[in-house]
Order: structure tokens, then C-alpha cells, then sequence
């Protein structure tokens, strides 16, 4: 942990960003974009707009162990498919994107017809339905 990291600081206070986390385990966090963040501040923002982040502090991909990188891909999938299934995304791009922080964050970004806006009662009303359609994880081994 880099105690000047906005990311790293923000995953020791999950409990007060709306919607906390979404799913985690002991390598990665997937929660969604938060109203603050270190560029600006903001009323709104776009729903289905989620981060999944390494809990250790890295700055890029290549940083990532094996076990980080599989467990961000793995979260990545299942936040994914519970967008899919929940809100009716057309579909989920995928952003690697470090303008702003130090550490390494992978953006799912649904793509809806329309585009939606919410604000902090949203992300949570949102980060409920999101958790309800989470798919199980696939045991390791499983095919």
C-alpha cells in the first residue's frame, strides 16, 4: 500500500463510497466510479461505470503477480456479466486507463442506448441489483 495513493487510500474506506465494493478477494477490488475522485468531483456520474483494482499498489499491468492478474481477470468477467444480466448492457468496454492515479485500474464501462446518470443513491440502488445478478465463481479446476 502507498499511503499517497488516492486508490489505495480509498480501498482502506470502502464503507463510505456509495456502493462500497461490488466483489473483492485478497488480490483485486471491483467497486464503481466513485462522485470523488482525484480529478474533479461530480453531482453524477455514468451508472454501470465500474473500476477493478489490485488491492497491492501497482502501477501498471506488467507489475500485476500471476495471481493478481488472474484475479482481476476473473472479477473483470463476473462484474461484467452481472452488468449484462442485471441492467441489459449492449455491452461492457474494457479500459486500462492511469491518467489521474498511480495504480493501476481496469475500467468496465457499459454501453447503454441511452447513456444513464446517477448519483450517489443510484450507484448503491445499482451496486444492489449488481450484486443480486453476480455470477457464482467458477471453483478452481472447473472447466
Amino acid at each position: 500500500m502507498s499511503e499517497d495513493c488516492y486508490i489505495c487510500t480509498k480501498h482502506g474506506a470502502m464503507s463510505v463510497v456509495p456502493g462500497g465494493e461490488l466483489i473483492a478477494d485478497e488480490h483485486a477490488v471491483v467497486s464503481h466510479l466513485p462522485l470523488t475522485t482525484p480529478m474533479q468531483c461530480s453531482p453524477t456520474v455514468p451508472l454501470g461505470h465500474l473500476l477493478v483494482e489490485p488491492r497491492r499498489h501497482a502501477t501498471g499491468l506488467g507489475e500485476l503477480t500471476p495471481d493478481e492478474a488472474a484475479a482481476v481477470g476473473r472479477l473483470a468477467a463476473r462484474a461484467s456479466a452481472a452488468l449484462q444480466g442485471s441492467e441489459g448492457v449492449e455491452h461492457v468496454d474494457v479500459e486500462v486507463i492511469g491518467d489521474g492515479t498511480e495504480h493501476v485500474q481496469l475500467h468496465l464501462i457499459a454501453r447503454y442506448a441511452d447513456a444513464p446518470r446517477g448519483d450517489a443513491a443510484d450507484v448503491i440502488a445499482l451496486m444492489h441489483r449488481l450484486r443480486a445478478a453476480l455470477p457464482s465463481p467458477t471453483p478452481p479446476g472447473a472447466a
